[in-house]
């Protein structure tokens, strides 16, 4: 099998990379690539460590998030949320996400978002993470030099002083997550609908829907959550999803006051929602937990790398674009999975990469394999936006016996299955 080795230099070598975001995702990418000896710079537009696990109780001008002048909230947390996932699979293996005791820690085992908040300041702080972070800066533009190296140009937001910065790296891994762009579902009849609307980006705490109607679309962990919230204080909810196309509408088990429907027909003038098994009811509100779009406004490719009804690539293993391969890396595309452990392998697999230490296919051979994974995903009828849904695909590992450093002695391919099936 030919090889591609990471032209022009030496087969181990460090790097300069750059990091765009101090999420998760980010945090993990940073640890990672200076384990293997690069020189990293993460870029973060906010105060702190922790995407979108840094709660933000302001929400966006605009509700529903379609306004591109709208003031952009990065974090989609809701106040009461919890992790649907127990914290013994929510850590890094390098670092445990065990229960701590403390005024401010939250010690159950499907903990709320803060817990997972500190989490991640203690392994910032815990790994020296926090030296290699810009605070306060965001990257405007990321666009490939004739040499083959990453142009990054960011700015700080605020101060008097707003520096811009233009700097050249060897590599850029994306880590700026997807849980900020929203996605709306098409409503025949929306223009002329007298209601509000809202996205679950924007929602945080139910009272702002008391005694209101309210028509929840959406069937996913956040609909759930809301729907279930809202019925204390709201009038009615009404939940819209494909799932109920199949007969299971009426009310739901265990409450008074929420419905299950099949998804919207059409919305009118008169406020009214009709439903497509022939109910109708008039809301005050429509609230979207409709999911995210994947957006890179700083990230210039030259038409390489796109986006297509939320497909980020062409991406070989959901990470790298073969014909930018490894210079060019995503951390925490799919979803569906358990995110921190794929984190960690995605990084240590880009680290090792760009060192030299390991190598990719040809590029040729990376998009015939991402070629074959889009048509098995088209035989399939699914849709584009489900390339990155690993939920079928996700194996799940207990660390007893296997080891992450363990990795570090597989070939490419054993490699590229655990960063796939984590």
């Amino acid at each position: 099998m030919i090889r591609f080795p990471i032209p022009p230099m030496s087969p181990i070598a460090s790097r300069n990379v750059a990091v765009i975001g101090a999420g998760a995702a980010g945090l993990i990418a940073a640890h990672e690539l200076r384990q293997e000896g690069h020189k990293v710079v993460v870029f973060e537009r906010e105060t702190q460590v922790g995407g979108t696990w840094l709660y933000m109780p302001d929400t966006e001008s605009d509700p529903i998030g379609i306004d591109p002048a709208r003031n952009v909230v990065h974090s989609s947390l809701y106040a009461s949320l919890r992790t649907n996932l127990p914290r013994e699979v929510m850590g890094y293996r390098v670092f445990p996400f065990v229960a701590k005791k403390g005024a401010d820690r939250d010690q159950r085992r499907f903990p709320c978002h803060s817990e997972v908040l500190e989490y991640l300041k203690d392994f910032a702080r815990d790994f020296g993470i926090y030296e290699l972070v810009r605070f306060g800066i965001e990257v405007n533009k990321v666009e490939l030099t004739e040499e083959g190296r990453w142009n990054v140009k960011s700015r700080r937001i605020e101060g008097k002083d707003q520096e811009k910065l233009d700097e050249v790296y060897d590599a850029v891994v994306v880590c700026n997550g997807h849980y900020t762009e929203p996605r709306l579902a098409e409503i025949p009849g929306i223009e002329s609908w007298p209601g509000r609307q809202i996205h679950s980006h924007n929602y945080r705490h139910p009272e702002r829907f008391q005694d209101q109607v309210v028509v929840l679309i959406g069937s996913a962990n956040s609909a759930a959550d809301i729907s279930r919230e809202l019925s204390g204080v709201a009038k009615e909810v009404h939940i819209s999803s494909r799932s109920m196309e199949d007969g299971n509408e009426g009310k739901l088990a265990g409450y008074d006051n929420i419905w299950l429907h099949p998804m919207i027909k059409r919305v009118h003038g008169d406020g009214s929602v009709a439903f497509l098994d022939g109910k109708v009811v008039s809301a005050d509100i429509i609230l979207h937990c409709t999911g995210y779009k994947y957006h890179f406004p700083f990230l210039e490719t030259n038409g390489i790398v796109t986006v297509d009804d939320n497909r980020v690539g062409p991406l070989y293993k959901h990470i790298f674009p073969p014909a930018l391969a490894p210079r060019l890396s995503f951390v925490g595309l799919p979803w569906k999975v358990v995110p921190f452990p794929l984190f960690e392998l995605q990084s240590k697999w880009i680290a090792g990469l760009l060192s030299g230490r390991l190598l990719l296919p040809c590029p040729k051979e990376m998009m015939a394999e991402v070629e074959d994974f889009y048509a098995s995903l088209e035989a399939y009828g699914l849709p584009k936006r489900y390339t990155h849904n690993l939920a079928d695909y996700q194996v799940y590992l207990t660390y007893t016996n296997l080891h992450i450093s363990q990795v570090e002695t597989f070939d490419r391919k054993t490699v590229a299955w655990f960063c796939v099936f984590v």
